[in-house]
C-alpha cells in the first residue's frame, strides 16, 4: 500500500512528508558525531552532497525529478575528483568508493524517470498524509544491529568502517564523548520534559528543509524583462526563465560598441548577446547560460550559481566573485589574452582548446592556497590540489 496512491496531496508538502526523512537525517547526525581522520573529509564532503538526492519528492522545482537528482552529480563529484585524484594508483578502494556515490545517483535517477517522471502522483479522493500507516515499510537498521561484516559490504571501504568501529570502542569514547551532560529535563523521554509538543514538527521542518537543496529556483520571480536603456547604452535583462521565450532563448543584437549588458535574477534560462559590447555583468543569477561574441572591457560573474560564460570573439578579463559553480568557455582567441579574477567562490572551471592536441580542455581555478611569512612578508602558492 503506497503512500501516494491512498492520500491526497497536502497543502503543505515539506511539513506533511519530513518525517519520511527521519531515518536518513538520523545517520546523517550519526556520520557528523563520528569524528573521522581528517583525510576523510572529502568523502564526509561527497556523501553529504550525495545524499541531497533522497529529499526529490519534497521540492517544487520546474523540471522533473529525475533531473533534480542528477543535479547532485557535479556537487558530489567535486569532492569526489579531489579524492580521485589523492588515491589515483594508490588505493582503489578509495576510487569504488566515489564511483558507488555516483552510481547510486544515476540509478536513482533512471528509476524516477521510469517511475516518477513528474513526480509523485496523489489521490484526490484519499486520506490526509496525517492518517496514513503503512505496514509495507521497512523498518530501518540501527548501527548496533548492522554486523562489521555489512557496515564492510555496505560502505565499500574497509578502512573507513575500521576507523569508525576504533572511534567507538577505543578507551571507551563514542560520538557521545564530549558531548554536554543533558538533565533530566532536557530528555525528551522522562515524565519531566514539559517541551511543547508543537516544537517537535517544527524542528523536523527544520531539519527536513537542510536535506532540500536549498535552491533560488524556488523563489518567485518577477516580470521578465529585456529592454534597452538609452540613458547610460545600457540593456536590462531581468528574470528570465526557459519558458519566458518561445525557444527559451533570451537573444539581444547590439549596435555600438558602447553598449553595456546587465543580467539580473535570470534563472534556468539562456542569454545570448549578438555584436561587440563595452562589458558585461551576470548578477544573482541560477543555472543560467551566458553567450556573447565580444567584450571591450570585461565580463563579471557576481552573487550566481551554477552559471557558464561562453565568449565566441575575446574578452581581456573575467572577474568571478560569490559564486558557487561557475564554467567558462574560451574562444581560441581568447586563451592567451584573457585573465581570470576570482574571490569568495567556488567550484570554478575553465574550459579551451588545448594549443598542441587541439583537443578541449577543463581545468579547475584554484580556491585554495598556501602561505607563508618569509621576512616579514606573505608569499601565497597555489594548493599541490591543482597541481
Amino acid at each position: 500500500m503506497s503512500l501516494e496512491a491512498n492520500a491526497k496531496k497536502p497543502a503543505d508538502l515539506q511539513e506533511a512528508l519530513a518525517p519520511y526523512l527521519k531515518d536518513i537525517q538520523k545517520y546523517m547526525k550519526i556520520i557528523r558525531e563520528v569524528r573521522l581522520d581528517r583525510k576523510y573529509d572529502w568523502h564526509y564532503k561527497g556523501l553529504m552532497e550525495m545524499l541531497v538526492c533522497v529529499s526529490w519528492f519534497l521540492t517544487s522545482l520546474p523540471s522533473v525529478p529525475s533531473s533534480f537528482v542528477k543535479e547532485t552529480i557535479g556537487s558530489s563529484d567535486f569532492w569526489s575528483n579531489k579524492i580521485r585524484k589523492e588515491y589515483k594508483g594508490k588505493d582503489k578502494k578509495h576510487i569504488d568508493f566515489c564511483d558507488t556515490m555516483k552510481a547510486l545517483i544515476v540509478d536513482l535517477a533512471a528509476y524516477l524517470k521510469e517511475y516518477h517522471l513528474s513526480g509523485l502522483m496523489w489521490n484526490a479522493n484519499g486520506i490526509p498524509v496525517k492518517d496514513f500507516k503503512s505496514s509495507s515499510i521497512p523498518i530501518a537498521k540501527t548501527t548496533q544491529n548492522i554486523s562489521n561484516k555489512d557496515k564492510v559490504q555496505i560502505a565499500g571501504s574497509p578502512d573507513i568502517m575500521k576507523e569508525l568501529a576504533a572511534k567507538q570502542s577505543k578507551d571507551g569514547s563514542s560520538a557521545a564523548t564530549n558531548l554536554n551532560k543533558v538533565s533530566r529535563d532536557q530528555q525528551t523521554w522522562r515524565k519531566e520534559f514539559k517541551k511543547k509538543e508543537t516544537t517537535a514538527t517544527t524542528t523536523v521542518k527544520s531539519s527536513a528543509v537542510s536535506v532540500i537543496e536549498k535552491s533560488p529556483s524556488n523563489k518567485k520571480l518577477g516580470k521578465p524583462i529585456c529592454q534597452f536603456q538609452s540613458h547610460g547604452s545600457k540593456w536590462i535583462i531581468e528574470n528570465q526563465t526557459k519558458t519566458s521565450n518561445p525557444d527559451g532563448i533570451c537573444t539581444v543584437t547590439t549596435s555600438d560598441s558602447k553598449e553595456q549588458v546587465y543580467i539580473y535574477k535570470c534563472q534556468n534560462s539562456t542569454i545570448q548577446v549578438k555584436g561587440k559590447i563595452k562589458s558585461v555583468i551576470l548578477d544573482s543569477c541560477f543555472k543560467t547560460n551566458l553567450v556573447f561574441d565580444s567584450a571591450i572591457s570585461s565580463c563579471e560573474v557576481i552573487n550566481c550559481e551554477r552559471v557558464q560564460v561562453q565568449v565566441i570573439g575575446v574578452c581581456p578579463s573575467f572577474a568571478i566573485d560569490k559564486t558557487d559553480g561557475c564554467l567558462i568557455y574560451l574562444s581560441k582567441d581568447s586563451v592567451n589574452t584573457s585573465n581570470i579574477v576570482s574571490s569568495k567562490s567556488t567550484e570554478m572551471n575553465v574550459s579551451f582548446s588545448d594549443e598542441k592536441t587541439g583537443e578541449q580542455k577543463e581545468c579547475a581555478i584554484p580556491e585554495q592556497f598556501v602561505h607563508n611569512i618569509k621576512n616579514g612578508m606573505i608569499t601565497s602558492k597555489v594548493s599541490d590540489l591543482y597541481s
